[in-house]
């Protein structure tokens, strides 16, 4: 059992990227324990020992009393008031349950950054067929192409017993996601005194690798189709972005298109991948920060660093309330903290060095996973000369009409140049659409034209 102020150290864990290496494999004498003293996912059933982590009893199961499909979701915990603040005054008192990150950016605003800490819930949840898969991937599922390929999985998680950093950082990017979906995930990027505009993204999402019956060999290292088309501000309208995610994309690089309507014609986009500026974000989130990490990770040197309980965004509900106006979330050098929830779960802690001769704005990043559903909550991201320059935040929800548990905002903040780019506020939207029925051929070059705005 984790001790609440200590690091649990698991240096043994971690895997280095040398060809030719072995890679640990299916555990098939293990998998009772996936029903047992593990979730299906691999997380402690068990809570700690101060009774500050409840049990893990299944998540949240059904969604709230009134709740239809299609609205905005309701806060499963209303009478949920918060147990204490951490703020400038005290956060060196909760520094073993702190990131680097976190603690940078009370020392940056320190008059107008808190965390309201509220009682623990364990609402992570997934389809049962999810929970299937998983338990037999447990047996089977192992690592290809140095780390950078997946092999004998179908559907699930793809190692509930992780044992090296790109196991963990795979389950992340292979979580349930929902079969077709479409979000507006409508950004802002405020100046250092908190003036901005806001871009309207609305995009689609076709995952093969969850639909039902198909397996690895199915897809064709499809791993996800994804469309992204400005609606405003009016000098962006009409720009299209189309993405093929490749599961591993050593053997298939990402391949991507963009409509112009200004040029009307359509083109190959070879950089949207790695350090590359993400879509309208000036310059302030790089391509692979999107969903907090995607993309190939063979840049990098990767290391388990251990697991520990962290005060972290989650059952962020107020972040996703209808309604919500952009001037209520935006302030100057971060979002409004009255918005966001934090709660204490135990956290796998990954770390990314790069590699020798490779190239990224980022040399070092440090990465924190929910056990419960390996949706990294939070990202430090340091500079050349070794300094804290970036802090990421996925504040997260359990859209429990799926459901599955996924960030609903994304705040990435630069404390060096005091600004931050936001992502997924959909509080003026309409909320995710998880019952699209989407094909591959909607997700053709040739179909960009009909996407864009002429």
């Amino acid at each position: 059992m984790l001790n609440t102020r200590k690091l649990i150290m698991i240096a043994s864990l971690g895997v280095s990227l040398i060809a030719g290496q072995a890679w640990a494999e299916g555990k098939p004498d293990e998998v009772h324990r996936l029903s047992e003293d593990l979730t299906p996912f691999g997380a402690e059933r068990a809570g700690n020992e101060e009774g500050t982590i409840p049990a893990w009893t299944g998540g949240i199961t059904e969604p709230p009393a009134g709740y239809k499909v299609g609205d905005h979701h309701q806060n499963p915990f209303p009478d949920d008031k918060p147990l204490f603040r951490i703020d400038a005054t005290n956060y060196q008192e909760y520094a073993d349950q702190l990131g680097a990150g976190q603690i940078a950016i009370f020392e940056r605003y320190p008059e107008t950054y808190y965390m309201d800490v509220y009682k623990t819930r364990r609402s992570a949840s997934f389809p049962e067929r999810t929970y299937e898969m998983t338990i037999k991937n447990g047996a089977t599922g192992k690592l290809t192409n140095g780390g950078e390929g997946v092999a004998d999985v179908a559907e699930g998680l793809p190692f509930p017993f992780p044992e090296s950093a790109q196991e963990l950082m795979w389950n992340h990017k292979m979580k349930f996601k929902g079969g077709g979906a479409r979000r507006y995930n409508n950004q802002v990027a405020p100046t250092a005194s908190g003036k901005y505009s806001v871009v309207v993204l609305r995009e689609d999402l076709l995952g093969l690798y969850y639909q039902e019956g198909l397996t690895i060999a199915d897809i064709d290292n499809m791993l996800i189709y994804f469309y992204q088309v400005v609606e405003s501000p009016a000098r962006l309208a009409g720009n299209v972005l189309l993405v093929h995610e490749t599961l591993d994309q050593i053997a298939q690089q990402r391949q991507a298109w963009i409509y112009n309507p200004g040029q009307r014609r359509v083109r190959r986009a070879p950089n949207v991948a790695y350090d590359n500026p993400g879509t309208a974000s000036d310059g302030l989130r790089t391509n692979d920060m999107t969903d907090m990490f995607n993309g190939a990770m063979d840049r990098y040197d990767w290391t388990i660093v251990g697991k520990k309980e962290m005060y972290v965004p989650y059952n962020s509900y107020g972040a996703h309330a209808e309604g919500v106006t952009y001037d209520e979330f935006v302030m100057p050098g971060h979002l409004n903290p009255a918005l966001m929830r934090y709660e204490l779960h135990r956290m796998w802690i990954v770390e990314a060095n790069l590699k020798e001769g490779m190239r990224h704005i980022n040399p070092k990043r440090t990465f924190y996973l929910d056990e419960d559903s390996y949706q990294i909550l939070l990202v430090d991201h340091y500079d050349k000369r070794g300094e804290m320059w970036r802090v990421s935040e996925g504040h997260s929800i359990n859209y429990y009409d799926v459901p599955t548990f996924w960030s609903t905002v994304e705040s990435h903040m630069d404390l060096q140049s005091g600004r931050y780019v936001a992502t997924g506020l959909d509080n003026m939207s309409p909320v995710y659409d998880f019952n699209m029925k989407l094909t591959p051929g909607q997700f053709t070059p040739s179909s960009l034209r009909k996407r864009g705005r002429r």
